[in-house]
């Protein structure tokens, strides 16, 4: 599979009018859902309504048309805003450019050098923990609006947020936060009423229906909205470079060493969530994504959007799977979408101005809600107690640290665990004076058992040889009293052998010619025989010494014995 070739095309021979209509139907239906996130999202980042929406325009498009998936839909989620929101608080504007640019660079490297299927492999606790903490932060960044608190200013830090909200909960508007309950409400009673409209958009359009009647008729002010906090969206911006707001004495190299660790984060984040959605969708549509182009065109449009004062995107698994309920199957559904957007953008600006910031604190709230993955964390209690462990203290970290360290801890956790199995999966055992062919499946089959010749020990590794294991196997030698005059190793079932194994294994072959005892390798797999080889093993023991299986190695040690005699 090519490392870049993106899906569109793969649609132009093919492509006809029906197919046409079934994706200008979607594109349009799924630009419609997007419009209250893309807002939602670019104004809980810390930015505004006019960067949500540029960036679900422009990243919308370039991940249509560049990626991998037939039916991704690109635009900002909520995943980034936490990570957003602390690199303004930090570096401003300039540097949250520098930061995606970052993202986006590695996110194309990790095409190019096929890392696509790789990023899949992060394991699911860490996924499950660090996307429910996302939840959870995304939630306690909502109270301060829903309440109607107008607290300013507030601290990035969780636990302080919270000692400022329960300080300030005696200053809540009823009147605001019934605004925002009613918004919720609208969202999980809209599905019942019908799954095409999307609950958070009727709850923008009613709610802030209802704000201005009560504003221009009854008198009701107060209630805060996005035309209060931040200028209109009038229009793409002109691409261009803000103030990177370098400190004195520091140099554009600092800031982009201080900003490594949150690009990379930020790329992480893109590669697993648009690799996953592109794995669901596969499984709803019957096809196969290419995941290195798939990284490649997220990479792209994080490097271009942030010209356009955009933030981070990627693949959003919520607006894609909308498209493909809606019969989009093909990338210009995407494209449909971002047009749609524009349009909005261009044409309906104006009133975006009117929608109660309590309106958009209850979409992001059921955003929240149902990122959060309770139903995955309940289940996750039936499975062993260490993944489970991992997935809390992920969680965790996400909730009162940060993304950055929640990912590389839990990482680090999952990998350490999964070592600590896998060399607990490994066996290793002593053979007594007899092998029994019927259970032995490296041997040629007789009437009668194998006898294993006096002054000749058989062991066995099961399960791969390394570094984990390696110690365990010379605590097994160094426990038996008596030293054989031959050690057979059978390596039948060692899939591989790292380099600590092979270092192992060779100490233990040098300190057995040592105390006169002759080693003898049995069932080498052609894999570990190259890697033996490789390592220039044959210096150590003899080539035919490695054996193909059991019945070669006790031949060879019947050999030696009777010529030591």
């Amino acid at each position: 599979m090519s490392v870049f070739r993106p899906k569109i095309l793969d649609i132009v021979k093919n492509y006809s009018k029906e197919k046409f209509v079934a994706d200008l139907m979607a594109g349009v239906i799924v630009g419609i859902v997007a419009i209250p996130l893309a807002i939602a999202f670019g104004i809980a980042s810390g930015c505004g309504p006019t960067e949500g929406l540029v960036t679900a325009i422009i990243s919308g498009f370039l991940i249509s048309f560049f990626g991998g998936s037939r039916v991704q839909i690109g635009g900002p989620t909520g995943a980034f805003i936490i990570v957003v929101y602390g690199i303004i608080q930090q570096h401003g504007l300039g540097g949250l450019l520098i930061c995606t640019i970052m993202a986006g660079i590695m996110l194309v490297l990790m095409g190019v050098f096929k890392l696509g299927n790789v990023i899949k492999f992060v394991p699911y606790p860490v996924i499950v923990g660090f996307t429910a903490g996302i939840a959870v932060t995304i939630f306690s960044t909502q109270i301060n609006d829903i309440f109607g608190l107008g607290l300013r200013n507030l601290p990035a830090n969780f636990i302080d947020k919270w000692i400022i909200y329960f300080e300030h909960f005696s200053a809540t508007d009823l009147l605001t936060l019934g605004i925002g309950l009613l918004s919720i409400v609208i969202i999980i009673f809209m599905p019942k009423l019908s799954k095409r409209i999307p609950g958070s958009l009727v709850a923008i359009v009613v709610v802030t229906v209802l704000v201005w009647l009560l504003g221009r008729f009854a008198g009701v002010s107060g209630i805060q909205t996005i035309g209060d906090l931040y200028s209109l969206p009038t229009g793409i911006p002109a691409p261009k470079i803000p103030d990177l707001g370098i400190a004195e004495g520091s140099t554009v190299i600092d800031l982009i060493v201080s900003l490594f660790p949150a690009a990379f984060t930020i790329a992480m984040l893109g590669a697993i969530e648009s690799l996953l959605s592109a794995m669901v969708a596969d499984g709803v549509i019957g096809d196969k994504h290419n995941s290195n182009t798939e990284l490649i065109g997220q990479g792209i449009a994080n490097i271009v959007t942030p010209f356009f004062g955009g933030i981070p995107a990627t693949g959003a698994i919520a607006r894609t799977m909308t498209n493909i309920n809606n019969g989009g199957r093909s990338p210009i559904a995407g494209i449909v979408h971002t047009a749609t957007l524009l349009m909005v953008l261009l044409f309906l600006g104006k009133f975006v101005g009117y929608i109660p910031m309590a309106c958009l604190a209850g979409v992001l709230i059921m955003v929240s809600y149902n990122m959060c993955g309770w139903r995955s964390i309940v289940a996750l209690r039936k499975m062993p107690r260490s993944d489970y462990a991992v997935m809390w203290a992920t969680l965790v970290l996400t909730v009162l640290f940060d993304l950055t360290i929640a990912i590389e801890i839990g990482l680090l956790m999952a990998v350490v665990l999964f070592l600590k199995r896998t060399s607990e999966a490994t066996s290793i055992k002593i053979f007594g004076s007899e092998i029994d062919p019927n259970i032995e499946s490296d041997l040629e089959l007789h009437e009668e058992k194998l006898q294993v010749p006096q002054g000749v020990a058989v062991y066995e590794i099961d399960g791969p040889y390394f570094f984990g294991v390696a110690n365990k196997f010379d605590e097994i030698m160094t426990k038996v009293a008596d030293k054989p005059k031959i050690r057979i190793i059978r390596m039948r079932r060692v899939p591989f052998i790292d380099s600590t194994g092979l270092h192992n294994l060779e100490n233990l072959c040098r300190q057995s010619d040592r105390q006169g005892i002759v080693t003898i390798l049995s069932g080498v797999t052609m894999q570990v025989r190259k890697t033996l080889l490789k390592a220039k093993f044959d210096n150590i023991i003899p080539e035919d010494y490695i054996c193909s299986h059991i019945n070669v190695a006790l031949k060879k040690a019947d050999e030696i014995l009777n010529n030591n005699r």
